[in-house]
């Protein structure tokens, strides 16, 4: 048998792509996309993509060259995850909710060609191309109407319309095969300081094999129907994008989650299945009774981005969903681990359920292995629930690596063959693992990942601000929302309402304190840091902010 291995017939290189061309023919006349009153069959979305793949590369679009979106969840949105890298290009999503200031560093870091725009972020995307550094080529744009949105002006007749540009494609267009499954097909930059931004590489192989990964981990059926709750520039929605091409599923886009609009979309489509992040769980479990409406069915939720409160699952799963909990990040594409649920459990009290599905739970079929070390030793952590370690990756769809930071991926892929998470957990006696901290104070507030040093950073700029720390603070909404303290300079004057106003004008919305607490001064080591988890337990002392309210005092 040493003589047979790999040969032609058997070694085409895996790429995600292809389940759309196969959800054309067994899937062709069933809903593809749905959006409003519009309406795709998977022949028309197959051959829409093909337009896409093929006008980009008559604009000159080639092999690597990436591709950005800026984009809600609209049917453009979706077609993008496959016609972008149909035409052999790179896809760059952009998170909607970041600053002009922070997509400018990204257009920039990645050197985007092109980027697909929606109205209500042209504004955003403006003042990004303007603070591009002089002589350095602006990506081409190209406006994404939404026909449903009457506020927005109609596009000038001159402008390039995503329509406009899909009516010079080819239906028929042979899309761009990788040359191999390690070629680079998708490029998302984490949430980290803007100065030296992450751009997460994913090549056509690790998508494939997340995605597959993902379908037989949740047991999704064939043709559901999946509503977009879970922004799709969330790591290309957890890789459901193409799972949803493999079982023929309807995608229901949502151009806003709310809670009455995701209500109503559920009982009018006869939703099956949704993503979101513990606040997504949250929203919906504390609707108004006027706003909630009886499910039509079984609907099923995966959640994940952020720890969810066993409360909040048990709040969820009283109305009537059935909750799924699992782990994953930008670097690797989608979960990685499951609270896989053992029949046995269903017989203990509810409040005891929701506190065994809040664990994040084992590795998905598709992932290799997963550990939590010892940071010291390296050494696996004892079962017990208690002591405390880094969580450790290896599997198929763990990324390539950071786009032009060899620095970093060196940190994070090291040589003893894992990828270490910077998230910290405890491994369960019965092989469960549960995340307890979150390395480097990241704070997760909706799902989305705020680092606290870019926020102290803006703080420090304040001109009456002589220390800044910034740390979580629980929020009823949110799961967690950035609490700065902060020290004055002598003499200074400053109230919360101002630090807070005067840091809105200069970072996104969802990073901007919700809480200031003034100290005279912030506790520090002997060496002089600050102790950040002194910070923190007196922010968790504080209890949870509710939603629009934001706080202040002294301390």
């Amino acid at each position: 048998m040493d003589k047979l291995g790999a040969n032609p017939a058997n070694s085409s290189p895996l790429t995600p792509l292809g389940f759309l061309e196969r959800a054309a023919t067994v899937y062709g006349d069933c809903p593809s996309v749905v959006y409003h009153d519009t309406v795709f069959t998977w022949s028309q979305t197959y051959r829409r993509c093909l337009r896409l793949a093929s006008a980009l590369v008559s604009l000159g679009v080639s092999r690597r060259d990436v591709v950005s979106v800026l984009l809600p969840n609209v049917p453009a949105m979706y077609e993008a995850q496959f016609g972008v890298p149909m035409s052999g290009a790179v896809l760059n999503s952009i998170n909607t909710r970041l600053d002009a200031r922070t997509v400018s560093v990204l257009l920039r870091h990645s050197g985007s060609k092109l980027i697909l725009v929606d109205p209500a972020l042209l504004p955003v995307l403006g003042d990004a191309l303007r603070l591009l550094p002089p002589g350095h080529p602006a990506p081409r744009v190209v406006l994404v109407e939404d026909p449903h949105e009457k506020e927005f002006p109609p596009a000038p007749a001159a402008a390039l319309t995503y329509e406009r540009l899909l009516e010079t494609g080819d239906p028929e267009f042979k899309w761009v095969r990788p040359a191999s499954e390690w070629d680079p097909m998708i490029l998302n930059y984490t949430s980290g300081t803007t100065s030296a931004p992450k751009g997460v590489v994913h090549c056509h192989r690790g998508i494939f094999v997340v995605t597959m990964d993902s379908l037989v981990s949740w047991a999704v059926p064939e043709q559901p129907t999946y509503l977009w709750t879970l922004p799709l520039f969330h790591a290309n929605g957890w890789s459901f994008p193409w799972g949803m091409a493999v079982v023929g599923g309807t995608n229901v886009c949502l151009r806003r989650v709310l809670a009455g609009e995701v209500y109503d979309t559920i009982a009018r489509n006869k939703v099956t299945h949704l993503c979101g992040a513990p606040v997504v769980l949250n929203m919906l479990a504390n609707a108004p009774e006027g706003v909630r409406k009886p499910l039509p069915g079984k609907v099923h939720i995966l959640t994940a981005g952020a720890p969810p409160p066993a409360a909040v699952l048990h709040r969820t799963e009283a109305i009537g969903f059935d909750v799924s909990h699992g782990y994953g990040l930008t670097e690797t594409a989608g979960l990685v681990l499951l609270c896989a649920w053992k029949g046995e459990w269903n017989r203990l009290p509810a409040a005891e359920r929701a506190r065994l599905k809040a664990r994040q739970g084992v590795r998905t079929p598709g992932m290799a292995e997963v550990d939590i070390v010892d940071g010291e030793t390296g050494r696996s952590v004892p079962r017990d629930g208690a002591t405390m370690g880094e969580i450790v990756l290896r599997g198929g769809c763990v990324t390539m690596g950071y786009f032009k930071d060899e620095e970093a991926t060196r940190a994070a892929i090291r040589d003893d063959g894992w990828f270490y998470t910077g998230d910290v957990g405890v491994m369960h006696p019965d092989g469960y693992l549960e995340i307890r901290d979150r390395s480097k104070d990241v704070i997760i507030s909706g799902g989305e990942n705020i680092s606290s040093v870019e926020v102290e950073s803006v703080l420090y700029g304040h001109p009456a601000v002589n220390e800044a720390a910034v740390v979580a603070r629980p929020d009823e909404f949110w799961g967690e929302t950035p609490c700065a303290f902060v020290s004055l300079k002598d003499g200074a004057v400053a109230s919360a309402a101002e630090v807070i106003a005067w840091s809105r004008e200069r970072m996104a919305g969802y990073m901007v304190p919700k809480t200031v607490v003034f100290r005279a001064e912030l506790p520090k080591t002997s060496t002089g840091k600050i102790q950040k988890y002194v910070l923190r337990n007196l922010a968790k002392e504080m209890g949870p902010t509710r939603r629009g309210v934001s706080s202040s005092s002294k301390m």
